[in-house]
C-alpha cells in the first residue's frame, strides 16, 4: 500500500459514522497496538499497549454499547454510567435511531456529560451521596415503562461486545494482558474473546483501585463481595459497588489475579503515559500501567500487554496530573 493509500485509509477510519453498520465488526475500530519504547525502558518490561483511546467515543465502551443497542428491540435504552458507557450508548443509539437516557453522578467529568449530550443522549444527574445511581434508574424506569434498563457491564451482550477486543489481542500470544476492572464487563469480555480464539496460554490480570477493591476481595473469598458505597477513586470508571453476576461467572476462574493499585500509582501512570508514550489516558484507563508500578516484580521477564481503556479525561484533572501537582 502506498503512503497516500495509508493516509486515505486513516482518514476514512477517523471519520464519524453516519449510518447503521451491518455488524459489530463493521462498527468498531480495531484497537491501536503500541510499542512504547521509552516507557518500556523506564519500566524495564517487554511492554505493549492496546489503546482504545481512538475507538468511537474515545473508549472501549462503544464495542459493548453498540452490540447491546443493535440486538434489543426497545427504542429507548436507560442506563447508569460515570460517562464512557453513557456517551458510547448515546452515539450507538444515534446511529440506530434509538433514544438513550443516561443517569450520571453529578461528579462525573464535565467532558463526559457534554459528550453524552452532543451525541443526543439525555443526561439525568444524580447526587450519589443522597441517592444511588440504581435508585434513580429505578425511578426513571417507572416513568418510562417502554424503556430497556441496561447495565453498563452485567449483560451478556455487553460482554460479547467487549470480547471483540480479546479476539483482537489473542493472536499476539502475550504472557499477560492487564485489564482495568470496575464492574467486570471488559475483563470478562477479554477473557471470553481470548479463550474463544483458542489461546489458553495468555493470562488475564485485573487492575483495580485499591480503595475500591471489591473484585480482588471477591477473588480471595470465592464469592461476590460488595463495596459499602461507590468508592471515590480518581479512576471514575471503576466507581462500582460490585462485579456483575454475569461477569463473576467468567472472572472467578478466568482471571489469573488482580493488582490493587493505589491512587498515587494511578496518577503516576497517567503522567508516564503522557511523558513516555505520548498518549492521553484517563485515570481508569491508566490502571493497567499503574499495576506495573504497583507490582513490577510480577511482570519481570514477561511479554505484557496493558489495555488502556480510554482517554476521556476532564481537562483540569488532566492538567493537574501531567503537571505532577
Amino acid at each position: 500500500m502506498s503512503v497516500h493509500a495509508h493516509e486515505a485509509a486513516y482518514y476514512k477510519m477517523s471519520e464519524p459514522m453516519t449510518s447503521k453498520p451491518d455488524a459489530l465488526e463493521d462498527a468498531i475500530r480495531p484497537t491501536t497496538l503500541i510499542e512504547p519504547r521509552r516507557l518500556r525502558t523506564a519500566l524495564g518490561i517487554d511492554l505493549h499497549i492496546a489503546s482504545e483511546t481512538f475507538q468511537h467515543t474515545g473508549s472501549f465502551k462503544f464495542r459493548a454499547a453498540y452490540n447491546l443497542a443493535r440486538l434489543v428491540a426497545e427504542e429507548t435504552i436507560l442506563t447508569a454510567s460515570s460517562g464512557n458507557f453513557g456517551q458510547a450508548l448515546a452515539y450507538a443509539c444515534k446511529l440506530l435511531n434509538k433514544n438513550a437516557i443516561i443517569v450520571m453522578p453529578e461528579t462525573s467529568a464535565q467532558v463526559k456529560i457534554d459528550a453524552v449530550r452532543e451525541h443526543g443522549g439525555r443526561v439525568e444527574p444524580v447526587d450519589v451521596t443522597v441517592k444511588s445511581r440504581a435508585e434513580r434508574v429505578a425511578e426513571l424506569a417507572k416513568e418510562h415503562p417502554e424503556a430497556l434498563v441496561a447495565s453498563a457491564y452485567d449483560d451478556p451482550r455487553v460482554i460479547d461486545g467487549n470480547a471483540s477486543l480479546g479476539w483482537e489481542l489473542a493472536p499476539h500470544d502475550f504472557d499477560d494482558v492487564i485489564v482495568p476492572v470496575g464492574g467486570g464487563g471488559l475483563s470478562a469480555g477479554i477473557v471470553q474473546g481470548i479463550r474463544a480464539h483458542g489461546n489458553d496460554r495468555t493470562q488475564v490480570i485485573g487492575a483495580e483501585p485499591l480503595i475500591g477493591n471489591d473484585a480482588a476481595r471477591s477473588l480471595r473469598e470465592g464469592r461476590i463481595v460488595r463495596n459499602e458505597r461507590e468508592p471515590q477513586t480518581i479512576a471514575d470508571g471503576a466507581r462500582t459497588v460490585s462485579l456483575g453476576e454475569h461477569n463473576w461467572a467468567i472472572l472467578k476462574d478466568g482471571l489469573a489475579g488482580i493488582v490493587e493499585v493505589p491512587e498515587a500509582h494511578i496518577e503516576d501512570a497517567v503522567r508516564l503515559a503522557f511523558l513516555r508514550a505520548n498518549l492521553k489516558v484517563e485515570p481508569t484507563g491508566a490502571l493497567s500501567i499503574g499495576a506495573l508500578l504497583t507490582e513490577p516484580e510480577r511482570f519481570e521477564g514477561r511479554n505484557v500487554c496493558c489495555v488502556v481503556t480510554g482517554g476521556n479525561v476532564d481537562p483540569e484533572v488532566y492538567r493537574r496530573l501531567i503537571g505532577g501537582g
